[in-house]
């Protein structure tokens, strides 16, 4: 089964968070008491949460992974608060009810901005490896302009040398040819000259 193209079980991670984020409001209650090892308990909640903002930009990207977050920060805030509220005295005795609600909220909120710091960590890394692909394709394709335009360079200059030869070569030939029709010319003058003469010398006879 697929939601908006996504397989549904990229989705265990996002309800994985907000059972993080609602089991947060157990801690040093009259139900749950960590005492010292309360600290350690939540940097074990925040590590968890922010690798689940990671594990969400490489399954759902940014854009939809954000809202899944974001979604789930607000079902979490919500249930977590009725619970409290409803189960007070087992969260707080003595203590103003609207100071403990801004105190449950702020943990939701923040461990789901841990998410969001993970979510956007995964994505400067993975745009970062795609800069670093598309710089090296771009560097590639600079490097075989750069060989096209020399190879262009060359037969530009080898076509030139090519056509100053032929036009070389056609001169020379419009020479010979002109120097050859010259000596013909006057081959055919001395002929004619000749015929001349020898026409006279025979009428004279």
């Amino acid at each position: 089964m697929k939601i908006l193209n996504v397989p549904i079980y990229h989705f265990f991670i996002p309800v994985l968070l907000a059972l993080m984020m609602f089991g947060s409001n157990f801690l040093n209650t009259n139900i749950f008491s960590f005492g010292n090892s309360a600290f350690a308990v939540w940097f074990i909640l925040l590590v968890l949460c922010f690798a689940c903002g990671w594990y969400i930009d490489r399954t759902l990207d940014w854009n939809y992974g954000g809202k899944v977050i974001f979604a789930t920060i607000v079902a979490a805030t919500f249930i977590s608060l009725v619970v409290v509220v409803t189960f007070r005295e087992y969260f707080f005795s003595n203590q103003l009810l609207v100071e403990n609600m801004i105190m449950y909220t702020l943990r939701n909120i923040t461990l789901g901005a841990i998410s969001f710091f993970g979510l956007a960590i995964g994505e400067i890394i993975m745009l970062e490896k795609k800069y670093a692909v598309v710089s090296e394709k771009v560097n590639l394709f600079e490097t075989v302009l750069h060989d096209a335009n020399k190879e262009a360079e060359l037969k530009m200059k080898e076509a030139e040398l090519n056509a100053e030869k032929i036009l070389n070569d056609a001169k020379i030939e419009a020479k010979e040819v002109l120097m050859k029709k010259e000596r013909i010319q006057k081959e055919l003058k001395d002929f004619i000259q000749i015929e001349k003469e020898l026409i006279r010398k025979y009428e004279n006879l």
